[in-house]
């Protein structure tokens, strides 16, 4: 087939495609706006040496795993449930938390997923809880200071409030995704279409194609 041939048949069947890609972009976008939203509390907790130095430095960066790996517990995760008096277990909460060592900027990340209605509610109920895994670490950091000599303290402190967003669902990309898999979908379904009826003889070009001969004249049906 060449190119015109093809330009034919989207002409002829391209209203399937078209129709495929807004049917499957309504129910995508009807899908996602039904999704109960999830949102993303981000705390992050700098770590601080109490002394500009290269040693020292190089020794904080160098806890940020530790520290990360001690946030990362069923029983830490109990003393927010317990601060907090929420209606979760440990494990699950533990679940919904993602703890992230940043060596770059010597930073903790804590990042607390969890469905929310609304962004209000989002916010009431994921940014304590960010900043209470925050408040675990400065308060586990402070008992070890107090045994250091002050100059080879390090101070883990929060560096703003949460930040919150929305994780899932992204309603536009899931529209377009949608859209796109009905436009090609409806593209195999035209593909097949013409396969089957291939071998179909319903035009003067189908004729002079299956039989290599051109066609002279053709009988009128009245």
């Amino acid at each position: 087939m060449n190119l015109l041939e093809y330009l034919q048949i989207i002409l002829r069947r391209g209203w399937i495609m078209l129709l495929l890609a807004i049917l499957a972009a309504g129910a995508a976008f009807v899908f996602s706006r039904q999704m109960t939203p999830v949102y993303r509390a981000s705390q992050i907790l700098l770590i601080v040496p109490s002394r500009p130095d290269w040693g020292l430095q190089q020794a904080a960066v160098q806890l940020l795993n530790n520290r990360a790996e001690y946030l990362r517990s069923e029983l830490i995760a109990q003393k927010v449930v317990d601060e907090l008096r929420l209606d979760m277990t440990p494990g699950a909460l533990l679940g919904a938390t993602t703890i992230s060592a940043i060596q770059d900027n010597t930073t903790l990340q804590i990042d607390v997923d969890l469905p929310a209605p609304n962004p209000q509610e989002a916010a009431r109920l994921l940014n304590p809880i960010a900043t209470a895994w925050g408040n675990q670490l400065i308060i586990y950091q402070n008992e070890l200071n107090q045994e250091a000599q002050r100059q080879d303290r390090v101070r883990a402190q929060i560096q703003d409030n949460p930040r919150l967003s929305l994780l899932r669902p992204n309603v536009t990309i899931n529209t377009l995704i949608g859209a796109l898999a009905g436009f090609f979908l409806g593209g195999v379904i035209v593909f097949v279409l013409e396969f089957l009826e291939s071998s179909v003889i319903r035009r003067r070009d189908d004729i002079e194609r299956l039989g290599q001969l051109p066609v002279l004249a053709a009988v009128p049906n009245e």
